[in-house]
This record gives C-alpha cells, structure tokens and sequence, in this order.
C-alpha cells in the first residue's frame, strides 16, 4: 500500500511524527509512505486553496516534501506533481494537536486536507487528538493517538464505508484526551455542538501603537448532546465520524421546494 501524510500543524510538528509510525505499520514491509506536508503551520485554513498565488515545494528527503501552501494544496500538490506517476492508495491527514470535534472540524486544515483528497476520489482519514488538563503540555499528549491508531485505521480499511460517490466518505477520527491505556473503546459519533463556544477575537496594541485582533477559541472541555463526538471523546472513547464534502441541507428541500417552487 503507498499512504501519502500530510497535515495542518506543519512539517515539524510531533503529530506527524505519530502518523508516520501509525503509516507505516499499516503500509508494511512493502509498501510506501510519502509526505507532502505545509512548511509552516496551517491551523484553521479549512479547505483552503492557494488559488490566486503559486507556491514552492521542497525535498527535505526521500519521499518526504514541505510545502509554502495550505493542507489541501499540499493534497493536489502530490496527486499532480510529486506523485504524479505513482499515486496513492490512502491520505491521513494528521496527527492534529488539538481536537477536530464538534464545530472545530469546519475549521480544521486537517479536514481540508481529507476532504480535498476524497474530492479527488480517494479513502482519506483525518485524524486529531483531543487536549484535556489530564494531558496538555505532558510528553504523552499524543498517546492515545499513538496507542491506538493504527488499529483504528486498519479497523476502518476493513470495515468502513467507501464508496465512489461525488462527494466521496472521508473519515474524521479524535482521540480522547487521556493516556494511551484509559482509552474505553471506539464509538461512531455524529458531530457535537459546543453551544456558547465561539471564536473570538481580543484586540491588542502593539509597541508601535498599531492595533491587532487575536483570534481565540473557547471551552473545549464543555458539554454536547450525549453521543456525539466531543461527548464520546470527553468520556475517554475515540470518536469516528463519516463525512462528505456536500453542504446540502438535505432534510430541507423538499419543504423549501414546496414554499418556494
């Protein structure tokens, strides 16, 4: 199997590191593991393309590249460029520090990533692990993520959905935010809301007196309906959500055709 990785946190970040291990015991002995990641952090650029400026790719070593450009356009930059004569059988997409439950994953360039990927008709996994005080900032944030993902992917492989459709499955995976052997179980979960949770901005003043907006997000340990992802990943279980691509309100046409047509 030829897995290509990429990410949303960059070239460098230790996510990476975590799915390259999980990559390559799903590839195997014979098989290949390419990255084509952003050269430089990318949280928050969704499905972003850079489509009104070019951008460069760098070797840094065999099968391995960073890119100027956005997760996505690191996605379109292997199928069309580096791996162009041999492409990939599966794109996974991370590993996000940081969640990517609940409303985060309309934001998240390690969504994008998959997403584009399944856009371009190929199985593609996202996968995040969630922070919580029992983690953040220890040298076994990712654990659980490490523990568990290979499993988790492989499960996936063998038993997921994997249709050829326009708007193609692609897999949205979090890892509970605990250590590799408090993880309970796995659970397929629609998305959470975290209601009164927004992004913000908080301005500040620079030396100069130029002033700046921060962005800045929310509670993520707060409550969600139970049986959603954020819930499912708070209680300590992994949480997999299929998606696709297609923005529709399907629940509405027919009642909107109806008052309008």
């Amino acid at each position: 199997m030829r897995i290509l990785l990429t990410n949303d946190d960059g070239i460098n970040a230790p996510g990476l590191e975590v799915l390259q291990a999980i990559a390559a015991d799903i590839a195997g002995p014979n098989g290949e593991v390419w990255t084509v990641a952003p050269a430089f952090e990318q949280s928050g650029v969704a499905h972003c393309i850079s489509y009104t400026r070019p951008f460069m790719v760098s070797e840094l070593s065999e099968r391995r590249f960073a890119a100027e450009g956005t997760p996505a356009d690191c996605v379109i930059a292997a199928l069309y460029d580096i791996m162009q004569e041999t492409p990939p059988d599966l794109v996974l997409s991370g590993v996000n520090r940081g969640n990517n439950s609940g409303e985060n994953a309309m934001y998240s360039g390690t969504l994008g990533a998959a997403m584009e990927a399944a856009l371009q008709g190929l199985p593609a996994i996202a996968l995040s692990q969630y922070l919580g005080p029992k983690t953040y900032g220890k040298p076994y944030q990712f654990e659980a993520a490490a523990q568990h993902g290979a499993a988790t992917v492989r499960k996936l492989l063998e038993h997921g959905a994997w249709d050829e459709g326009d708007y193609r499955l692609f897999y949205n995976v979090n890892f509970p935010p605990c250590r590799g052997d408090e993880v309970s179980g796995l659970r397929v979960s629609p998305k959470g809301f975290r209601r009164d949770t927004y992004f913000r901005v908080v301005p500040q003043d620079s030396p100069t007196g130029r002033r700046f907006l921060w962005v800045t997000g929310g509670n993520q340990q707060g409550p969600t309906l139970p049986g959603s992802d954020v819930a499912e990943n708070l209680n300590g279980y992994i949480s997999v959500t299929p998606m696709r691509a297609d923005l529709t309100a399907h629940d509405q046409l027919s009642g909107l055709k109806e008052r309008l047509e």
